[in-house]
């Protein structure tokens, strides 16, 4: 198979990574996998693995997914390039009308997809409902829980995560008309307490976003949000581009947070030349392998999900634990039960990679484009 996208059905071969483990063989796929075979005469340097599911992803390519539906089908054909076969367009803060309008442009990437590129799944929520005094590269544009703005983007477009900072909403309003709905909700842009943050827990908030970046950090004394994480998560997203996170502290969320998993938090200038681009209303500068503000704090990432399994790798990470960590675990906490392992019957979604992690070709086929409401 070349290197690319394909969305017609065929045949892989290599160590296939399975529920049940490494298999050497063959793999047949039309809209679904048809079949494994072991075949001892499969490359052994060769692995084929089940596709990338970005649940945190702004753009890539140029385009930003608050800019409307051919934006969001734009990185999403960009990000299947590098692997990922499913993902969340995630928005920024901003004022309710350009939220309004970027969710009907997710809206409508969900329900046509485009042949070659990454299932729209639905919609991240990064904000409005976060703290104002920790909008990390947000754009400052946050507000008080609005239940009737949240219910209309539920209207616009499949919302299936949505990040909020616990002390904005104290009484749970919010938090509790999003998990009536289904929806995962983070904390994440928060200036909240140890306390606070597990109470979010306790309610129903489900994760935490960019685990460590815009969040009170961990201090022995003043656990913060960074510490409730690692004492009580069950699930958390973090970047693996080895610039937001130190490698020590990636490690040990790794080792504390079963359900860790990563995205990429990537914004327009990922896969682009160095120069000025826009996260929302701001302006960007990527340079020097980042994209940052014209200040200098990184606003989200360049990073691409091929690269986020070389540095896993890099880290020390077996390739089926990586793999977890960016296909499976994140499948499996969306609800995408037909995606994110490798077994008959299950969406044709998965990418063949080089024992080095390098990425060799990505597979889209089948599979309904939005999962089926929780």
């Amino acid at each position: 198979m070349r290197p690319g996208v394909t969305e017609a059905g065929g045949t892989v071969e290599g160590m296939i990574l399975t529920p049940a483990g490494w298999l050497q063989g063959r793999l047949h796929f039309g809209a679904a996998i048809l079949r494994i075979e072991l075949d001892p005469s499969a490359p052994t340097d060769r692995f084929v693995l089940p596709g990338f599911v970005d649940l945190h992803v702004h753009g890539g390519s140029g385009a930003d997914c608050m800019d409307g539906a051919d934006a969001v089908r734009a990185m999403a054909a960009f990000h299947a390039r590098h692997g990922t076969t499913s993902l969340l367009a995630t928005t920024v803060t901003a004022p309710a009308a350009d939220l309004r309008r970027a969710a009907a442009g997710i809206g409508e990437a969900c329900a046509h997809p485009t042949p070659g590129a990454a299932r729209v799944l639905g919609m991240h929520l990064e904000g409005p409902f976060i703290s104002p005094d920790a909008l990390g590269a947000q754009p400052p544009y946050a507000i008080p829980p609005d239940l009737a703005l949240a219910e209309d983007l539920c209207a616009l477009a499949p919302l299936r995560v949505a990040t909020i900072a616990p002390e904005v909403d104290p009484d749970g309003a919010l938090l509790a008309l999003l998990t009536a709905r289904g929806i995962r909700v983070q904390i994440g842009h928060t200036t909240c307490s140890y306390a606070q943050a597990h109470e979010a827990l306790n309610r129903g908030a489900t994760g935490f976003t960019h685990l460590f970046n815009a969040m009170t950090p961990l201090h022995h004394r003043a656990p913060g949000a960074a510490g409730c994480a690692l004492a009580h998560a069950v699930h958390a997203e973090i970047i693996p581009d080895l610039l937001h996170v130190g490698n020590g502290a990636l490690l040990a969320a790794l080792r504390a947070i079963p359900g860790l998993y990563g995205v990429t938090d990537a914004v327009a200038a990922a896969g682009m030349p160095d120069g000025e681009y826009r996260l929302g209303q701001h302006r960007i500068v990527k340079s020097g392998g980042a994209a940052r503000l014209p200040g200098g704090a990184l606003a989200g990432s360049i990073l691409t999900m091929d690269q986020a399994l070389r540095n896993l790798l890099h880290l020390g990470l077996p390739l089926d634990q990586a793999t977890r960590r960016l296909s499976t675990i994140p499948a499996a906490y969306a609800g995408l039960h037909d995606r994110g392992h490798l077994r008959p019957g299950a969406a044709a979604h998965l990418i063949l990679v080089h024992s080095a992690g390098t990425l060799l070709a990505t597979v889209v086929v089948g599979a309904a484009n939005t999962p089926p409401a929780p």
